[in-house]
């Protein structure tokens, strides 16, 4: 798996950085994952590790880690995580060119 396979954006490295000093914990990871379900078929996941597991993928911004387990990453590779905010909230989002349909809110796909 090369390091660039998965790209987590300055911006979203910012967010995970102001998130980690809000806990108070350094540690704490990214980690973005993909599950059954959602209008288009699967959706993507985002929440915070203190660890990785054995078979996580692992890619850096600075110093902000972003982990990706082997099932998901199947589906992410060459996707770039990215964090905005807009008038539908603030949130992690997914730009995957394996996505073969979006759902309107993007929080879902299929391939």
């Amino acid at each position: 798996m090369t390091a660039q396979a998965l790209v987590l954006t300055d911006n979203a490295a910012k967010k995970v950085r102001q998130l980690r000093d809000s806990e108070g914990n350094q540690a704490l990871m990214l980690r973005v994952y993909v599950t059954g379900g959602g209008c288009s078929g699967f959706s993507y996941g985002f929440n915070f590790a203190e660890g990785a597991n054995d078979d996580d993928a692992s890619f850096e911004n600075g110093d902000v880690k972003m982990l990706v387990d082997s099932l998901s990453y199947q589906y992410l590779v060459g996707s770039q995580v990215d964090y905005i905010e807009g008038l539908e909230g603030s949130r992690f989002i997914v730009k995957n060119p394996n996505a073969t349909t979006t759902c309107g809110c993007g929080s879902s796909f299929s391939v």
